[in-house]
């Protein structure tokens, strides 16, 4: 497999990215959707951060409610930390598991991870693509199609890595500041990129 990732700061347009590749051909690993499974009724994540946090985090047809757990987590660094021992372990053994899974053949492996830049770990993949847009365009996308207000969104932009520090990780990048037409262009010139990659080592390497 080639196995490449793929990250950018909220509101950047990460989804739609993947999903042109996507549609191209690649298989893509999703961790955040990866983490919603998990996240299940039923699912032991689930059970585990009922446990710790109540039935207060329950919505009313059984699922997480998502925005109860934000408001716990992301005003108490003891509670994210305890939310990221719950989560990231069983995250990374699931992607492995999917990686694993597609190693022998030659397709297109895209590893989607938001934090990627934040963590400053490449996941062991040959290259990494960022989506990147002007912190203006992320503020006026957050306020238009998530319904967040300015506040929100500029604290949440300015707790996640800075534009610079993705583009300096980053082995290629997409502009997604334009229309669709646009993005596509880039998309066709990102796959064109991917093309050259040579396949991934994998297991990977000891560090």
């Amino acid at each position: 497999m080639k196995l490449v990732g793929l990250t950018g700061g909220i509101g950047a347009g990460k989804s739609s990215v993947s999903s042109r590749l996507a549609a191209r051909g690649a298989h893509v690993i999703d961790a955040d959707a990866i983490v919603r499974e998990l996240q299940e009724p039923g699912m032991a994540v689930f059970e585990t951060m009922v446990d710790r946090w109540g039935d207060g985090i329950v919505a009313d047809d059984g699922t997480l409610d998502r925005a109860a757990v934000a408001k716990i987590v992301f005003n108490d660094p003891d509670e994210l930390a305890a939310i990221n021992e719950m989560v990231h372990p069983v995250m990374k053994a699931e992607m492995r598991r999917r990686m694993d899974a597609l190693a022998d053949t030659d397709d297109v492996v895209i590893l989607d991870v938001a934090l990627m830049v934040e963590s400053k770990d490449r996941r062991n993949t040959s290259a990494v693509i960022v989506v990147d847009v002007p912190v203006e365009t992320q503020v006026a996308r957050l306020l238009e199609y998530r319904g967040f207000d300015e506040d929100d969104a500029r604290a949440r932009i300015a707790a996640q890595a800075t534009r610079e520090e993705r583009l300096d990780f980053a082995d290629f990048v997409i502009d997604n500041s334009g229309d669709l037409p646009a993005l596509d262009a880039e998309i066709e010139r990102c796959w064109a990129w991917i093309g050259t990659l040579a396949q991934t080592t994998w297991p990977p390497l000891p560090r």
